[in-house]
């Protein structure tokens, strides 16, 4: 039994190795209120190597970074059902390997799981800390720390100097895995692109020296585009500022109009219908006392109620009764909120279809499907998502819906009726993580490409050693 004075002292976060995988350094999470200690992995393949079971992964080791990628092999030792900090249950393997920390070695187990959209690639729960560890939670990196260069040189990678565009994230979370998804793209494409919170933008209103300035005082006028990613909370103020970017000559992705027409569902659906595209029949009312007809007009229950301001199936609402649906509507009419009430798709079988368009051409499509118990498809709230083959006509549909409403990059969300394909709704911020993982395409790299295109930016041909070291 290792003595108090012998317990190495670590703070939330630490830098380790584990040797017996390759991987000389990796920052972890400790987190003492998790017993079990968890690895970032994907392409996790289960095989078999005499006759005892093994797992084939591929990980990457670096936070922030996908193009440092290490393969590694491992017995499974067991297989657990772990809930994870959302509260989704799933079944990880279970692996067994070798940690150093501080200059002391032991054996721990780790389950393996996909930790992309997370901050850290590892977690090192109280089990692995048992006897050996005393955790002082207000100080981090106790046992040493190391800059960027110095973990990159660790793996044989050196980060290519940047001399691209300069790209501004618009956002309000940089931990989200789409921001960061956007920021390693636009980087591994030679760019200088940073996350800016929307909140710690202000503006300056001026005829002679129109300025955007970040917190501190910073100035963001030298920005060749910026990249809006608005919350719905935040639209009014995001959308003031991607147009001050714009009226100093700051290419945006998405135009502040666009975004502005796809935020306003009641109006987006009415430019998409004047376009000849087919939606789900909807009403929409102010009054409590039209409610009734409100309802017969999208042949009663069940139905479908969402607020206007809603995103990401949160304010989406099935009432399977008349007498609910009276219930749904007059609550929230009571309240004052503007809401849509749609007809409900049966047939559809709580699947819908997810469309990414970019400059006019759908480069991926998934298929999203409820979880058990919700009507409508998100993977947001447990459903889940696979690659789909769709139609001619469902791929006009998502074009043109982009068109009207002047989107370059969106989500459209498509259901597949007995009447034939109808459009939900179009989203000017679509989220990467289940698109990406459903497809295994780079969505973000295709973004950062439209930038490029649109601002005729020629990316640099590779050094002559640059071409050596990628052969």
């Amino acid at each position: 039994m290792i003595e108090h004075t012998d317990k190495i002292i670590v703070g939330s976060e630490e830098w380790c190795s584990l040797p017996m995988l390759g991987i000389p350094l990796i920052k972890a999470r400790v987190d003492s209120g998790a017993k079990t200690s968890s690895l970032h992995a994907f392409n996790i393949r289960k095989f078999q190597r005499n006759n005892v079971p093994w797992v084939s992964y591929e990980l990457h080791p670096i936070q922030h970074n996908r193009r440092v990628i290490v393969r590694c092999e491992s017995e499974v030792i067991d297989r657990r059902t772990v809930k994870s900090s959302s509260g989704v249950a799933e079944k990880r393997y279970v692996i067994k390997s070798l940690i150093q920390l501080s200059g002391q070695s032991w054996e721990i187990e780790m389950t393996l799981a996909n930790r992309d959209s997370m901050g850290y690639r590892m977690l090192l729960g109280r089990a692995a800390m048992k006897e050996r560890i005393l955790v002082d939670p207000s100080a981090k990196l106790l046992c040493g720390d190391f800059t960027k260069d110095e973990v990159h040189h660790h793996y044989g990678h050196t980060p290519k100097p940047v001399d691209g565009l300069r790209i501004g994230l618009l956002a309000s979370n940089p931990e989200l895995y789409s921001n960061q998804r956007l920021l390693e793209a636009g980087e591994e494409r030679g760019h200088r692109i940073s996350f800016y919170d929307i909140k710690q933008c202000y503006m300056k209103l001026d005829a002679e020296t129109p300025e955007i300035h970040y917190r501190g005082g910073r100035i963001l006028n030298d920005l060749d585009a910026v990249i809006p990613r608005i919350r719905p909370s935040m639209t009014f103020y995001g959308c003031a500022l991607v147009r001050h970017f714009e009226s100093i000559g700051v290419f945006s992705l998405n135009s502040s109009q666009a975004i502005s027409s796809s935020r306003d569902k009641l109006f987006a659906l009415q430019l998409l219908l004047q376009s000849g595209l087919d939606i789900p029949t909807t009403g929409f009312a102010n009054s409590p006392i039209d409610t009734g007809d409100l309802i017969d007009m999208v042949d009663g229950a069940p139905l479908i109620v969402k607020l206007l301001q809603g995103s990401q199936g949160q304010g989406v609402v099935m009432a399977e009764t008349r007498k609910a649906a009276e219930s749904v509507i007059n609550a929230f009419k009571s309240i004052r909120a503007n809401l849509l009430v749609q007809e409900f798709v049966k047939e559809a079988n709580g699947q819908d279809l997810r469309l990414f368009v970019v400059d006019g051409k759908v480069v991926a499509a998934m298929q999203r499907q409820a979880a058990e118990g919700e009507f409508r498809a998100n993977i947001h709230r447990g459903g889940s998502a696979s690659l789909v083959k769709v139609t001619p006509a469902e791929r006009r549909i998502a074009v043109r819906a982009t068109k009207v409403l002047g989107l370059k990059v969106a989500g459209v969300d498509i259901i597949r009726s007995d009447k034939g394909p109808l459009l939900l709704e179009v989203n000017s911020s679509p989220g990467l993580e289940g698109i990406e993982n459903a497809t295994g395409k780079d969505i973000a790299s295709i973004m950062i490409a439209s930038i490029e295109k649109r601002l005729k930016w020629i990316r640099p041909l590779p050094a002559a050693n640059d071409e050596l070291q990628a052969s």
